[in-house]
């Protein structure tokens, strides 16, 4: 067995990460199936060992409270981390899940998201250029998530501008300097949310929030604090990975002409593409697990009490299951990509990403002949998630 100090060591704070985590995830792969991370952790980036690992009952999303204590605090951020969907194991996860995706897909309106994305590309078509982040993924996708909630339009922006911030709740270490920000914004979600909910107590509407509480008229085993705490973590699941999907794929596809005819000639491709976009830009880099029984992973016994750090975006860029990795290639078939986690805790908001990405780009190469890009793409440098502030793009309508 190999002596743990010679494997490589893995710190996802590299700034080389953040800029360009590619060559260093193949750098790990190459040098065998697990690598150092913090103490007491592993990490896993090729792509059998990863999709089997997310698999793997005896590798669980619930961390102890001793963990999520030193990751992000005791204050309000560590008891919202600790009740997220994201971090519990059935049979807590399977009761959550089932009533967030009742009450999600119940109200998602396909005719609603075309002709918010039909507007959205109005006022870009007329301009003839537009950001991809600002003016087309981050309108779009929090426009559909108040709308699911229940958001007033009144409170919108500001909504919007909280569930921005409520990003540092989701990565592995909080700094300390950044918790009392964190806790500030979880309190006012909560706050935000806990009146929005007894409103709806009290006169139901169309949304999410009136689909809980009328869950809990009904018996169901739902506490305000979960329904408070459940809607403010899908409004960040189901918006942060659905703007960096849409921002990243904009950009590939105007600095990629030939991918572009491609789509244009066949509008079929167009859900194919997505996935590809998932595929080369995972949203979601990385994804955590802890080992709850021994476990072999690379041919290493792992012991129970250790943490598995999972690269989804390595994995995604693995040679021995993706031909050509490094290529963005719009038809690629099959694409068993791991964007979007797997097993019991794929992604929540995986469907309604994909269904508000393939209808922007299916109108998109509808609407618009050319797509150009006049300058460089700016990255959100954070852990965990491949963000964008800024993707820059120049139309021209067909």
């Amino acid at each position: 067995m190999t002596d743990v100090s010679l494997l490589p060591r893995f710190d996802p704070t590299d700034p080389a990460l953040l800029d360009d985590p590619y060559p260093i995830y193949a750098a790990l792969r190459a040098a065998g199936p697990l690598s150092r991370g913090a103490p007491g952790q592993w990490v896993v980036h090729r792509y059998d060992d990863v999709r089997a690992a997310l698999r793997d009952r005896r590798l669980g999303a619930e961390f102890p409270a001793r963990y999520q204590e030193i990751s992000a605090g005791t204050g309000p951020s560590f008891s919202f981390r600790r009740r997220m969907v994201l971090n519990l194991d059935p049979p807590e996860h399977t009761r959550i899940v089932r009533m967030m995706s009742k009450s999600v897909y119940s109200n998602l309106s396909h005719d609603g998201i075309r002709v918010l994305v039909d507007d959205l590309l109005e006022h870009a078509l007329d301009r003839g250029e537009l950001d991809a982040m600002a003016d087309l993924a981050l309108p779009l996708a929090s426009t559909v998530m108040c709308e699911l909630i229940g958001i007033p339009q009144i409170d919108r922006d500001q909504l919007r501008q909280r569930v921005l911030d409520l990003g540092a709740a989701f990565i592995p270490y909080v700094p300390p300097e950044r918790r009392d920000a964190v806790d500030e914004t979880v309190t006012w979600l909560r706050g935000y949310l806990s009146e929005l909910l007894r409103q709806r107590q009290r006169d139901r509407r169309d949304d999410l929030l009136s689909n809980m509480a009328q869950l809990q008229a009904d018996g169901a085993e739902l506490t305000d604090e979960e329904a408070v705490d459940h809607a403010a973590f899908l409004s960040f699941a189901g918006f942060e990975t659905t703007v960096n999907l849409i921002a990243a794929g904009c950009s590939l596809l105007a600095g990629d002409p030939d991918s572009w005819r491609l789509l244009r000639a066949d509008p079929a491709l167009v859900p194919g593409a997505v996935e590809e976009m998932l595929r080369y830009e995972s949203p979601i880099q990385m994804t955590g697990r802890f080992v709850r029984e021994p476990v072999e992973v690379g041919g290493r016994t792992l012991r129970a009490g250790r943490m598995v750090l999972l690269l989804l975006a390595s994995a995604n860029h693995d040679e021995s299951r993706f031909p050509e990795p490094g290529r963005f290639v719009v038809d690629r078939d099959p694409n068993p990509h791991l964007g979007f986690g797997g097993g019991a805790h794929v992604c929540l908001g995986a469907q309604l990403a994909r269904v508000e990405a393939r209808t922007l780009f299916g109108r998109l190469v509808e609407r618009v002949a050319e797509l150009g890009q006049p300058g460089p793409l700016e990255r959100d440098r954070r852990p965990v998630f491949r963000g964008i502030r800024r993707a820059p793009v120049v139309v021209r309508p067909a």
